[in-house]
């Protein structure tokens, strides 16, 4: 018997509740009660979600020893602040095997603590302010979930339900789990390598200076491009190039010239069956080894398994 509370908060997001569906068909797949699911709250009584549907919880401090704890998110986690209460219990719990964030629900266990040291994610908005406010944490904001020891995190919306799935694998088995996915209709597993947004976007310049330099950039991908080539392409020397970009975007242009060349070669990888060696080629990679090294370091995958999962 696997005991998973759910944490709610007012404000909490429905469809991160609606997670809990993994764990009902992996019991129908079983044919047994593996996975008892319960809401809890800070305090027994309603919790009202962003949508206005109360749902009724029990109180946390009463829960027997759980296996599994879920912190759901709030659709606006900057104008609705975590209730310190929250955050100190929070902080005691490593009592639990494992803990969960879905989507926002990465702000509360970043604000405990419980995110120091490690690799996690969060909705695609909210990436840079959790970074920001919680520096000790590492924030993959491209991620659709991630898992590092205990601690598991997960994407905006719909990711949740790639989290939840991922649990049932770790917990049940890779059968388990596609039968689930099947009987849900979804895939079995997206891997933490698909981008949750493109990455232009993510980097979205305030001038049109940078804004033409990274279009520029992206159609010379099949080429070596230096920064000396995109400063000169701005106009400007390669010192005030690189503190304008870095302040416009977030990211140096080295490393946002290697998320475009991340972004492209995902593409495709996953829309063509051409060989590794030609989309390393047609994306400024040297060979295919330089592009799994960035695929690995960027993705966290290789791009064997994204190849394979998307002709799944």
């Amino acid at each position: 018997m696997h005991r998973i509370g759910y944490l709610l908060t007012d404000g909490f997001q429905m469809l991160a509740l609606g997670t809990q569906s993994v764990f009902e068909f992996a019991n129908a797949v079983l044919e047994q009660p593996y996975y008892v699911v319960e809401q809890y709250a800070m305090q027994a009584g309603g919790v009202r979600s962003s949508m206005g549907v109360t749902v009724s919880c029990k109180a946390i401090g009463e829960a027997e020893r759980l296996d599994t704890l879920v912190v759901l998110g709030v659709t606006d986690p900057l104008g609705n602040p975590t209730p310190a209460e929250l955050v100190d219990f929070l902080r005691h719990a490593a009592i639990w095997r494992r803990v969960a964030g879905i989507c926002t629900g990465a702000f509360p266990l970043a604000e405990a603590g419980l995110l120091d040291g490690r690799r996690v994610t969060t909705h695609w908005a909210y990436g840079r302010t959790l970074q920001q406010r919680h520096p000790g944490a590492s924030v993959e904001q491209d991620r659709i979930y991630m898992v590092d020891g205990p601690v598991w995190t997960s994407a905006g919306m719909t990711a949740g339900l790639d989290l939840a799935l991922a649990l049932v694998e770790k917990d049940l088995g890779n059968e388990v789990a596609r039968t689930v996915a099947h009987k849900m209709v979804m895939h079995q597993r997206r891997s933490g390598g698909q981008t949750q947004h493109s990455e232009l976007l993510q980097l979205s310049p305030k001038s049109d200076r940078i804004q033409n330099v990274l279009s520029y950039a992206r159609k010379n991908l099949h080429r070596a491009v230096s920064v000396e080539e995109l400063a000169e392409n701005a106009n400007l020397s390669p010192r005030q190039f690189s503190r304008v970009f870095t302040a416009e975007t977030g990211q140096s242009p080295a490393k946002a010239l290697e998320g475009l060349r991340l972004e492209a070669a995902r593409l495709m990888i996953e829309q063509s069956r051409h060989p590794l060696e030609i989309i390393a080629r047609e994306t400024g990679f040297r060979d295919r080894r330089h592009l799994r090294e960035a695929f690995v370091r960027g993705f966290g995958v290789a791009p064997q398994s994204l190849r394979r999962e998307a002709r799944v």
